[in-house]
């Protein structure tokens, strides 16, 4: 147990010292590949290129999410999520990835199977299942079934030591025809650092992130497993209950701004660059500041010519959360939206402890950053 515990510390030591760095080097790559991608025509044929470096980027940031989810070291952000989507989501990378010679399969329940959960976390749960189950079928081929759909849980389902209860739950399967494991291997297989893979093709995390998240959310994950017959895993999901389901957003297009001017502040000059690039192609006026006291500076001689400030949380001599406070004793009301690539001192709660609207983790897609900035200048702020 001490030993395990130190691991845990080491990871999360880990996590949090390149977590900030590697999403600051992400962000641009990020942001400025989304930027060519809206300005190519749909037929143009660097575009497929393109949208690869988008993915992996995107695989890489999730990556940063997951280290930090094993080392607990991230504040969820729970909202209604359609699973469905998420699963369509991860099979269309799938497809483009694994080889024609394993079969996927995809059954999916009309309703779209609709919990309470960070989308991040969802999609890492469906993402690592196949890809082990992939894993599990690389050398000799076969089938891949992911299945979603919705069943009740009674009293006589649930252990009597677990935080499961009775009631409706989505039930997410994910089934293969590999090799299947021994029964001394599926009870160790959600133990971090566990892994049947050869040296450099697994860490032994994937499955302990997976046990983690399902318990997060007071779901349930069973494994059934034979050698030589395969293996299934089914993750079941407390069902968002029926009132609730009209707060889940559709997909659609970003709004894009009308000429809103913007105080961007940032530390790092590729980051500011970018953002400053992205926000003006989005519709808004952008002012530049690499540090937080040029930033209040500009603010203090014009409070009333901003409509909105985002800015970095860690920087040197003032952090962002101070910086936002000082916006907001000048003037209150003013909507802020705090950024930070890692921090251990600020989450979501606590930004919005100290009166800051909107909090995001970067690396953040255009599509998000437009959505948080549209929201907090819906809330507030004199122009």
């Amino acid at each position: 147990q001490l030993r395990q515990a130190q691991k845990m510390e080491a990871i999360g030591t880990l996590a949090g010292g390149i977590a900030h760095d590697f999403n600051n080097l992400l962000f641009p790559i990020m942001g400025y590949t989304e930027m060519m991608l809206s300005d190519l025509p749909g037929d143009a044929p660097i575009r497929e290129k393109l949208l690869a470096v988008l993915s992996a980027s995107r695989r890489a940031r999730d990556l940063v999410h997951q280290i930090l989810t094993l080392a607990r070291q991230t504040q969820e952000t729970a909202r209604p999520v359609h699973c469905g989507r998420i699963v369509e989501d991860v099979v269309r990378l799938l497809r483009a990835t694994i080889p024609a010679f394993i079969e996927i399969r995809v059954n999916l329940c009309d309703r779209g199977g609709i919990i309470l959960a960070d989308p991040t976390h969802v999609h890492q749960v469906v993402l690592n299942l196949c890809t082990n189950a992939y894993h599990a079928m690389r050398d000799q081929g076969g089938v891949l079934e992911v299945t979603l759909d919705e069943t009740e849980m009674g009293p006589a389902d649930v252990l009597p030591d677990s935080d499961v209860e009775p009631g409706r739950y989505v039930r997410l399967s994910v089934r293969d025809t590999g090799s299947g494991m021994e029964p001394g291997v599926v009870d160790r297989i959600f133990e971090p650092y566990f892994t049947t893979k050869d040296v450099g093709e697994g860490t032994g995390m994937g499955l302990s992130v997976v046990h983690g998240i399902v318990a997060r959310y007071r779901g349930d994950i069973q494994v059934c497993s034979q050698p030589g017959k395969g293996t299934r895993f089914d993750v079941f999901f407390p069902r968002l209950s029926p009132g609730r389901e009209e707060t889940c957003s559709p997909d659609g297009e970003s709004v894009a701004g009308r000429g809103e001017s913007i105080l961007l502040v940032d530390d790092e000059p590729m980051v500011l660059s970018m953002m400053g690039e992205m926000l003006t192609s989005a519709g808004y006026r952008v002012t530049l500041q690499s540090s937080a006291a040029l930033a209040l500076t500009s603010f203090r001689e014009n409070p009333h010519g901003f409509d909105a400030v985002i800015t970095d949380m860690t920087m040197p001599h003032m952090t962002g959360d101070a910086l936002a406070q000082s916006l907001m004793t000048i003037r209150p009301g003013i909507p802020v939206i705090l950024c930070t690539g890692f921090s251990e001192k600020i989450n979501g709660d606590r930004a919005r402890q100290l009166g800051i609207p909107a909090f995001l983790l970067k690396p953040v897609d255009m599509r998000k950053l437009a959505e948080t900035l549209q929201s907090v200048l819906g809330k507030g702020g004199e122009g």
